[in-house]
């Protein structure tokens, strides 16, 4: 079985156990547990060493430590797929790249023009840029062999391109005041992975080490702590095999991936996604939430395949294998799911506002990505002209 065909199929299983960890998070929001959900997320947990150390409550170690493992796992993907996958084929890189491109910058121009005119509610611009590859993946696999492999590496690659794009806009614009000290020993650090790649040093082990002084460094400096997960990702070896003929980018690859589809995400999906479903219309019809569902499920369809007509038809780019204007549309739709990703972005957004907007951010990603989820596998299980991959066909 194929690299890619195994990331997707377990993609697609991750998608069931992420959405079981948010309906789960979404019910005890709205039982009696609900004073007792909300403590255990803010319990003080710290570690410490010599009386230096750290002090966070637990939501924020899920949201700043967990989360930035999840992160250096798609910086894995992202350089496996460019050096040696999908996207080191010839051209293959052109259209989920730039589709991605189109698939942020109109969802945020969507929020932005319905949130216009509060300063507040216009600092969560970025959060329907955003598409989770599990919940997308998820919704494809129920399509069986119907839906093309074309499409599926098309989905998977531009929502790897999604997450790129959504790190770069946390390091540009959720930064908190920066510590120069902490920034310079993060720069050492980086440096000092860097050398350690070019070296060829193959053990994993010690790219861990610095990437933990890393991501405390990074922490300390302001910089949002994810950043230091997509770092030490990126210098991981690729091409120098270790001492048992495996690339250890690989092996940490797969390594990973299950911890982070089966624990860390859905672990993030039941702290985060905890709404009370009192006064839902209500909550719903904010300008928060209404510029969060308008730019997942409008402006991602809008952006994706709008940018990926234009490209297709003036020949910069290809229409994938099998499919159709409509199947592509439908894959379009299903970019709009936003969910991990999205709540991520909205939780750093929002972090220092004068305003709560937890419960319209929450409503406004659920809303988007469910009815994306619905519509795209509508559109997609209508098409009648997708090819069906031929037997043992590899991804």
């Amino acid at each position: 079985m194929g690299t890619t065909k195994r990331f997707i199929r377990l993609e697609a299983l991750a998608g069931i156990a992420l959405l079981g960890a948010a309906l789960l998070g979404m019910l005890v929001a709205n039982t009696s547990f609900a004073g007792d959900y909300t403590r255990i997320l803010q319990l003080p947990f710290e570690v410490s060493l010599g009386g230096v150390g750290l002090s966070k409550p637990l939501l924020l170690w899920i949201n700043d430590g967990l989360m930035a493992i999840f992160f250096m796992l798609v910086a894995l993907e992202l350089k496996r797929e460019l050096l040696g996958g999908e996207l080191s084929k010839p051209g293959a890189i052109t259209l989920p790249l730039v589709a991605a491109i189109g698939g942020i910058v109109v969802p945020a121009l969507i929020y932005l023009a319905i949130n216009r005119g509060d300063a507040e509610a216009m600092k969560g611009w970025a959060i329907p840029a955003a598409t989770d590859i599990a919940f997308a993946l998820g919704v494809l696999a129920m399509l069986g062999d119907r839906v093309p492999k074309s499409l599926k590496v098309f989905l998977l690659s531009l929502a790897v391109f999604d997450d790129l794009g959504a790190i770069l806009i946390i390091a540009a614009f959720y930064t908190e005041e920066i510590s120069w000290t902490a920034k310079g020993l993060a720069l050492g650090a980086t440096v000092f992975l860097v050398a350690l790649n070019r070296l060829g040093v193959t053990r994993v082990a010690g790219y861990m080490l610095i990437g933990t002084f890393l991501w405390v460094a990074v922490l300390k400096s302001g910089v949002h702590a994810t950043l230091a997960g997509v770092i030490v990702g990126l210098t991981i070896p690729h091409k120098h095999l270790n001492a048992n003929g495996h690339s250890p980018l690989k092996e940490l690859e797969h390594a990973l991936h299950p911890w982070v589809a089966f624990l860390i995400v859905p672990v993030f999906a039941f702290a985060n996604a905890g709404v009370t479903l009192s006064g839902l219309g209500e909550v719903l019809l904010q300008p928060v939430s209404m510029g969060i569902l308008g730019g997942l499920f409008i402006g991602k369809a809008v952006g994706v395949f709008g940018v990926a007509s234009v490209l297709i038809k003036t020949g910069l780019a290809r229409m994938p294998e099998g499919s159709s204007w409509t199947s592509l549309l439908g894959v379009a739709i299903l970019s709009g799911i936003g969910f991990t990703m999205s709540l991520f972005i909205g939780t750093l957004a929002f972090e220092t506002s004068t305003v709560d907007f937890s419960a319209p951010l929450r409503v406004g990603v659920l809303a988007g990505s469910l009815v994306s989820a619905v519509v795209g596998y509508l559109l997609l299980r209508s098409c009648k002209s997708m090819r069906a991959d031929p037997p043992g066909a590899e991804v």
